[in-house]
């Protein structure tokens, strides 16, 4: 026998939070594979650290009884090995972490919320909990959350294991915005009821995960719509400085004070505000792509791979890391806005090692959003790109343009170009709709200079 078993006839709505914690009564689990079936329970495939291990929880979970439903267990002989329950199956993953199956919601086979199918737009919504109010979220075996997904055809993750022993804990709500919103009311009134019977006096406000690249749109210039959007649901909102950015997390923290019915509106107009510079982010890096055949603009980090709905080879425009949490999204949300767990670019080899340089002229005004303060901003570009960026000094004292010199293999000149990008869209030096379009040079050998241009100019 091997380390590997199959659980059927889970209950359709239980969470993984409650499974998770099952199996890891008999050991470490390794992966934890959800396998969608036509049956109404659910399927999963688990891997534990050891055969012993996978023996005992065969042995104790075979005939177990959750929540009316007797618990069928039997060993996997190989890797391909399909589900037992007959009729037509397709693979519905969820890769656990090395402790167990991640929160992924409910282990709903193709029915109920966890089957619910989600437009692309459909971006999740991520926000932050006190560690305290964790058990009272979730409820005894999982009830209250499952409560929450049900009412509001909603997928929601609780992310208990990250950042452990931390002071909160992110939430990923996956649904139409109106789902999100009121799965999101629910926590908040949850969390109001929680601190009001342990007379804790603590203050509750609602804090919202957003992708830097995303907030610049969202304040407005001179922060207008920020403005607007306290102004219209009588809040109080502030967002997390730029300097607690890393290159691991590229997240600010929107906090929103007010009562939960002021906090439920005002969330819902900032995800409208994202849920836009999303799509718009999303229609011009498309647009951009198909310029370039072949580019895998996943590759060279220009967006992350956790968005939901998110085609292969096209995203928001620089986008660096898997929006922790996804990393479950990575664990974006490791994890949030879902996402299994992916290596940084930075620690990625380069495809080549041919050293190319680029020229790329931005606006005076601009550069000094991207240097960034001390040299941070543009520090962190060429970290995260592996190539050398230089900004060479204005030729003239009015001049319109700066000449930066971005040095380095072709998959890092991507990289360092679309981050280049995405700062002076993120920074509001061109509308939210408006495409961002700079001048580049390059040199090309006398020799190839005929193939570039083309017979009669065709090629260029």
């Amino acid at each position: 026998r091997n380390r590997k078993i199959q659980v059927r006839n889970i209950p359709p709505q239980l969470q993984w939070e409650v499974l998770d914690g099952l199996l890891a009564q008999y050991g470490t689990v390794e992966s934890c594979d959800q396998v969608t079936t036509d049956s109404e329970t659910a399927v999963v495939n688990v891997t534990f650290a050891s055969k012993d291990q996978a023996k005992q929880a065969l042995e104790k979970l075979n005939g177990h009884e959750l929540e009316n439903h007797a618990l069928k267990v039997s060993y996997i002989p190989d890797e391909t090995a399909p589900a037992q329950p007959s009729g037509p199956q397709q693979s519905g993953r969820r890769r656990g972490s090395q402790s167990g199956c991640s929160g992924q919601g409910a282990a709903g086979g193709g029915g109920g919320p966890s089957g619910r199918g989600r437009q692309q737009a459909d971006i999740p919504l991520r926000i932050l909990v006190p560690s305290q109010f964790v058990g009272a979220i979730i409820g005894k075996e999982g009830a209250t959350i499952r409560s929450i997904t049900q009412q509001t055809q909603s997928k929601v993750d609780v992310h208990r294991k990250e950042n452990a022993g931390s002071a909160e804990k992110p939430i990923t709500i996956q649904s139409a915005p109106d789902g999100c919103t009121a799965a999101c009311k629910m926590i908040m009134e949850i969390m109001l009821k929680e601190a009001q019977d342990t007379k804790s006096g603590e203050d509750v406000p609602l804090k919202i995960l957003a992708h830097n690249n995303f907030v610049g749109r969202l304040i407005g210039k001179e922060g207008r719509n920020l403005k607007k959007i306290e102004q219209d649901t009588e809040t109080k909102i502030t967002i997390s400085p730029l300097q607690d950015l890393t290159l691991y997390n590229p997240e600010r923290t929107i906090t929103v004070r007010g009562s939960v019915e002021a906090t439920s509106k005002a969330e819902g107009e900032i995800m409208k505000r994202l849920r836009e510079a999303y799509e718009n982010d999303l229609a011009a890096m498309n647009q951009q792509g198909n310029l370039i055949p072949g580019l895998n603009l996943n590759a060279v980090g220009l967006f992350p791979p956790s968005m939901p709905g998110m085609p292969a080879s096209s995203g928001p425009r620089a986008m660096n890391t898997p929006y922790m949490p996804f990393a479950s999204h990575p664990s974006f949300v490791g994890g949030a806005y879902g996402t299994s767990g992916v290596t940084p670019a930075v620690a990625q080899p380069a495809a080549q090692t041919e050293q190319e340089t680029v020229f790329l002229f931005i606006p005076t005004q601009s550069v000094g959003a991207i240097i960034g303060k001390k040299g941070q901003n543009i520090k962190q570009i060429s970290r995260f790109a592996g190539a050398s960026i230089k900004i060479a000094p204005p030729e003239t004292p009015d001049a319109k343009e700066r000449m930066v010199t971005i040095t380095g293999p072709a998959e890092a000149q991507f990289k360092a170009q679309g981050r280049i990008y995405g700062k002076l869209k993120e920074e509001n030096f061109y509308n939210p709709k408006e495409e961002v379009k700079l001048e580049a040079h390059i040199k090309v050998p006398s020799a190839a200079a005929g193939r570039v241009i083309g017979k009669g100019g065709r090629t260029v």
